[in-house]
């Protein structure tokens, strides 16, 4: 069952929660790092992009730092060779340092260390606490044993001099990739697997993005991380529940082997959203068969795609904030994460008319040479955002859904010998009919408007019985291509076991709108720029494919909140 949602608006830095309760214990008089500057780390492994899931675990390492007036390193986990890149490495730098944070000159390779995990490797060996083991990949399966029943290895009472020859050879290359590893002597019959003799070591001859073909025997993360941390001076290891389980074994990493400190690792759930996937597996699949348009489409949960749907960095990190740091497992619904963003937009995006499915509108009896500009507020939400001069004449735009030739009932929009509706920000207007095409589609709404109800507030003591209609003119409208989007998946749980989660692809993810029609001025705009459209929804313009002459805007969210407070 996911835990309840809190939506409190608690600023930031009164926020608490368990892991601050740790550290605050471990600073205090008497606690083990007393006297000690926090000290965390956040190590993502370049082989994909970050998404919503990373950024609930960097916002917790760089802001339990910030909090306590610490340090955070970035260091990239690129301890595994496969499919690593630098391109992923620039990417995410990218992607931490838009949402607020910065590692200052503390940026690490976990790569830069393999010499020192060697070191530290033959000094486990040297302590008969390491051996190396010859039982193939499908062998170790075999011996790895059950509950109550202990693993086994033959080669557990390998001399010490005979594994420092072997882990050698490993090194220098002269055994094929699975005929040999180094593993830790433990327990084999441990209660918990990761115990039970592991892998410390596998061979793997693989071109390194950064080390080339230096190595080819290569570190397993449960060894590598805790001497990582250690090296750095982490006082900290902040990380997923998922290694909770690990947390026996980086302990007795730390305390073997000879390092300069002895960090604590804290584990706090993961963030699961409904109607996404969070494995880069399974992202890098939607990539690599077309599924989506890159890692930045603005369907996917990676934070390359947030931002260019048109999430700010406050949304996100209101949003991780507010979820909270639980020791249990959560899905958030999706909505509160657009819930986070609407808030931000509503008091930070200039309002705009925009017409996405366009009818024209004559006003018959507005003089057909006249041409004025009425005044409208950029955000009534912000007294300094002033107002503008929007252009207004016979010939407008509005919505082909303000319009209805037979009314239904309750409709309160445009139908011949309707209620007036206010023009916004103009006047009031009265619909006298609509001129069809041959197939009786309405190409053109007909209306008069009353030329002494200029500036169509409702302030003005008037009262109308219809709607408030937005509009473009259609003499300066620009052209515009607007994209609107929708869950990635039909299904809440994608990643359910027994389907396919490609099955549950939402074909409708995607709708592309072209000929839509918006207000002058837009055409001069610059992504990453937000907008609400009004009565639409909050738009921003696309930094990919929007260019001079060809605007592109997605929809970010819409206007109505679904989620329940």
């Amino acid at each position: 069952m996911a835990d309840e949602i809190k939506t409190t608006q608690e600023e930031p830095s009164e926020s608490r929660n368990f892991i601050h309760a740790f550290i605050e214990e471990d600073i205090a008089p008497g606690g083990q790092y007393e006297g000690m500057t926090v000290h965390t780390r956040f190590p993502p492994e370049p082989n994909g992009y970050l998404h919503i899931g990373h950024c609930k675990a960097l916002t917790i390492d760089f802001g339990t730092a910030e909090k306590y007036g610490g340090l955070c390193n970035l260091r990239m986990d690129d301890t595994n060779p496969t499919k690593e890149d630098e391109e992923f490495v620039e990417a995410i730098k990218e992607d931490i340092h838009w949402l607020g944070f910065d590692w200052g000159d503390r940026f690490f390779y976990g790569s830069d260390y393999f010499e020192e995990d060697y070191r530290q490797a033959v000094g486990l060996i040297r302590k008969g606490l390491a051996y190396v083991c010859q039982l193939s990949p499908e062998e170790f399966r075999a011996h790895r044993g059950e509950i109550g029943v202990p693993a086994t290895s033959p080669y557990r009472d390998r001399p010490v001099e005979e594994s420092l020859d072997l882990f050698a050879r490993m090194r220098a290359g002269e055994f094929p990739n699975g005929a040999m590893t180094l593993r830790a002597k433990i327990d084999l019959a441990s209660g918990n697997f990761n115990m039970r003799d592991p892998v410390l070591y596998r061979i793997n001859h693989m071109h390194h993005h950064r080390q080339g073909d230096k190595w080819c025997i290569y570190p397993m993360y449960d060894f590598a991380h805790p001497i990582q941390d250690a090296l750095e001076g982490i006082t900290h290891s902040l990380c997923s529940l998922e290694f909770e389980a690990h947390r026996p074994l980086y302990n007795w990493v730390v305390e073997h082997c000879d390092l300069p400190a002895r960090p604590r690792q804290i584990e706090f759930a993961r963030l699961g959203i409904d109607h996404t996937v969070m494995s880069k597996r399974k992202l890098r699949r939607l990539v690599e068969e077309g599924r989506v348009s890159g890692w930045d489409d603005p369907r996917m949960p990676t934070l390359c795609g947030l931002r260019r749907r048109g999430y700010t960095p406050r949304s996100i990190r209101n949003f991780c904030e507010r979820i909270g740091v639980a020791k249990s497992s959560n899905v958030v619904e999706y909505g509160f994460l657009e819930h986070c963003l609407r808030e931000d937009l509503n008091e930070t995006a200039q309002r705009v008319m925009a017409v996405l499915r366009p009818v024209r509108l004559t006003i018959t009896n507005y003089p057909a040479d006249k041409q004025e500009t009425v005044t409208v507020e950029n955000n009534p939400l912000d007294e300094a955002a002033g107002t503008r001069e929007v252009a207004f004449s016979r010939n407008l735009w509005i919505e082909v859904d303000d319009f209805l030739a037979e009314p239904v009932p309750k409709y309160k929009r445009l139908y011949p010998s309707g209620p007036e509706c206010r023009l916004k920000g103009a006047y009031l207007i009265t619909c006298t009919g609509c001129v069809k095409d041959e197939a009786g589609n309405v190409v053109e709404v007909l209306a008069e408007y009353d030329p002494e109800s200029r500036g169509g507030d409702p302030a003005d003591g008037r009262k109308v019985k219809g709607a408030t209609i937005h509009w473009v003119d259609a003499g300066t409208a620009v052209d515009a291509e607007v994209r609107l989007y929708d869950n990635l998946f039909t299904d809440a749980d994608p990643d359910a076991a027994e389907k396919d989660f490609l099955e549950c692809l939402n074909p409708h993810s995607l709708e592309t709108l072209t000929g839509c029609k918006v207000e002058a001025g837009l055409e001069r705009a610059e992504a990453p720029a937000s907008f609400q459209f009004m009565r639409l929804g909050y738009f921003c313009l696309d930094s990919r494919d929007s260019r001079p002459g060809h605007l592109v805007f997605n929809r970010s969210v819409s206007l109505k909140d679904s989620f329940k407070k």
